[in-house]
Formats: structure tokens, sequence, C-alpha cells
């Protein structure tokens, strides 16, 4: 049974590796609460998992380190196992799924591991390794449902208590559940009136749904740009804890993660990955039952790949009403486009792109659609330039928010 003196043990051990992490003040993010992140995204490998895999590694037997060490993850895992295998000079294969971020691929074979790839998501990558220990004799290092992975991240609990004793709850992402039960069982057992929320992306929402059932299931399919919490099965051990531990568990759309990734590096100056932003994001949006309250949320990483970074902020500005794209249907005659450009520049809006379609087969011969992208301030702001398109008997016939 994992105890409060294994979590410390492990805080001892994490000394030599790992970088102490701030809890920073971040108001601005909520209206009904006061916020602060635990910003893990600035943690060496970019995230909490070098807490969990390196304490496990170090508890090993000179046999097991002898025969090498073997493990799945969609990415962040991996660089931890990778990083604390190279520390401890054992030998390290990762099993990863095919859809990891080039990025995290590259990161986990950069500290001298060796990588192969599973078709389809972690917990095929997860089969694989089973597989793969059972045949070479590696010792398999689980990056969530694992007693002595639990204590090293529940080290992150014991560091919050320290930096703010005031603290009323901790957000915390959840994929299979290691963060959430180290942190919840070493923050309760501390301070049993502290809350602890779990967080989920709702199209990777195993945990979730296991706890509203009362039973461990398994999704059919994860489909997230939060890779780092894409995971179809909760662990054994991992379930049970969240059970007896945490709180609530919600669940925030993808829209609702790109915003809060947006807000995070707008505001607050701090990259985070999908996976380390929905703790924001249930902040962010009111998903929790807490108001006036001194909350952490966990940033739990920042290895987003650069590559969807554009489309990630072009979500956030689409959702947060800061960048709009609407259709016109107006008669196709000189002019239309002076005095609607005339409207929206009056109203403080910036048009970015225009575009114009005079073929579609739904318009009258003599009609045009006149497709107009504009940057606004804020929801408020795009619903003023909108009625008074209206008011001025432009018609808007599509939007895109």
């Amino acid at each position: 049974m994992l105890t409060i003196d294994k979590v410390y043990a492990a805080k001892n051990v994490l000394k030599k590796v790992i970088r102490p992490t701030a809890v920073i003040p971040a108001f601005d993010l909520s209206s009904t609460n006061h916020v602060y992140l635990k910003t893990e995204n600035l943690q060496r490998t970019g995230s909490f998992k070098i807490r969990g895999a390196y304490y496990k590694i170090s508890q090993l037997s000179q046999e097991e380190k002898d025969k090498g060490i073997i493990a799945s993850s969609a990415g962040n895992h991996a660089q931890g196992c990778a990083l604390a295998a190279q520390q401890e000079n054992i030998k390290c294969t990762i099993c990863m799924p095919d859809n990891a971020p080039i990025s995290k691929i590259e990161a986990t074979k950069s500290y001298g591991a060796e990588v192969c790839l599973a078709e389809g998501a972690y917990d095929d990558a997860y089969a694989l390794a089973c597989k793969m220990a059972k045949e070479k004799g590696y010792t398999f290092v689980h990056p969530y449902d694992d007693e002595d992975v639990i204590a090293g991240q529940g080290t992150i609990g014991l560091e919050i208590l320290e930096s703010l004793d005031t603290v009323d709850a901790i957000v915390v992402p959840i994929g299979g559940g290691g963060l959430i039960s180290g942190v919840a069982f070493a923050a309760k057992s501390m301070k049993p009136s502290i809350k602890i929320y779990g967080v989920q992306a709702e199209n990777a929402a195993s945990m979730y749904n296991s706890i509203k059932k009362g039973e461990q299931i398994t999704l059919d399919k994860v489909n997230t740009f939060a890779d780092g919490i894409a995971v179809k099965h909760p662990g054994d051990t991992t379930f049970k804890m969240v059970q007896k531990y945490v709180d609530e568990v919600v669940t925030v759309s993808e829209d609702e993660i790109a915003a809060s990734i947006l807000t995070l590096l707008e505001k607050q100056k701090v990259v985070s990955e999908g996976a380390g932003a929905v703790s924001v994001a249930a902040v962010m949006f009111d998903k929790l039952p807490i108001k006036d309250k001194n909350v952490v949320c966990i940033v739990s990483g920042g290895n987003i790949d650069v590559n969807i970074i554009d489309r990630v902020i072009t979500r956030g500005l689409l959702l947060s009403g800061r960048k709009t794209s609407f259709t016109i249907q107006l008669t196709d005659k000189p002019g239309q486009l002076t005095d609607v450009s005339k409207i929206i520049a009056e109203k403080g809006g910036n048009v970015v792109a225009v575009d114009y379609d005079n073929a579609d087969p739904d318009l009258a011969i003599n009609d045009c659609f006149l497709k107009i992208t504009v940057e606004t301030r804020n929801k408020d702001h795009l619903n003023v330039i909108k009625e008074e398109l209206n008011k001025q008997g432009f018609k808007i016939v599509r939007e895109r928010q």
C-alpha cells in the first residue's frame, strides 16, 4: 500500500534529478477564484513524468537494471524513462503509438532510448511493450498504474502545499490516473480538507466514464489532440485511488483546451501542451463547483508539437470571438465590398481575408457570396458588428465561430 512515507522517500530521491517548479499566480484566468499554476511544463523533459519514472527505476534491483527496462508512452513518460535510464546507465526501450508527435519521438531518442512504434493509440503501444518485456526479460515501467510511479508523482502534491499552504483545491489532468492518484493521496494525507478535481478531454474520457459507471470501462477509441492523456482504459490501482481520494472528475472539449492553451500563452507566457492545459480549461469554463477559493491548476507538460500550434491558436481565437468568418449574401454590383468593409472598420473590426463566390448553385443569378474573416476584441464586439451589418441590410447566411 502507498504510504506518505514513501512519497517523502521519493521526494528525497528526486532532489538530485528534478527541477523545482514554481507555483505562480494567474488571477486573470478566472473571475470567481484565485488561480495559481504549478508549472510542471518547465520540468526536465518538459513534463512531470520524470518524477515517477526516475523513482521507479531507482527502486529496481541490480539484476533488473542489468536486463534493461521497457515502457509504453505517448511521449512524456517515454522521455522521463529515457532520461532516468540514461542517468542510471540502463538499456531503455520505449513503445510509442505511431501517431505520437514526431517531436516527442525524436526527444525520446535523444536520451539514448530505442523507440518502437505501435499502430494505434497508447493502449496498443502498451500491449506491444508488455509482449516485448515478456519475450526479452525487460522490466516494464508502467506510466501510471504502479505504486512507485504514483509515489513519484505525489511529490507534486507535497510541493504545492509547501508553496501555498492556503490552497483550497488542486485541479489535475487525468490520462491513466497516475498523476492525480499521487497528488490526491499526498495532498489529502497532509490536508484532508483539500478538494481534488480531475479533468479529462471529453473525447478520451475513460476515467470520467468509469467513475460515473462505478467500474472500469474501455473506450473503443480516443480522438483528442491532448495526446498525453489519450488513454482508453484507466489503471486498476489508479481507478480505485481516484474513487477514494478525488472529489470529482469533469471533461473539457477540444475547443476549450485550445482556448486555454492560447490564454496561457498570451496572458501567462506559459507554453502548455493539450494534456497540460485541461486543468486550466476546467477553471476557465467554470466546470468545477468552486467559488472564491485558492485553486492550483497543474500544468502537467509543455511538449506541444510546434506543427499544431498555429491550428490551436486559430481554434482558440475562434472560440473567444476574436477571429470569425461569416458569409454575406448580396446583390453582385460595384461598391458592396466597400460598404461592408466600412461598417466593420467603423465598429473597430479588422478584415484579414475576403473570398468572393458567384458560382454557388444555390445563388440567384445576380447574387454572390462574400466570405469575410474579421478580427475582433471579443464576442460582444463581434455581435456589435453583426448587428450593424444586419441593420444596414447585409444578410449573414453562414458564420464560423
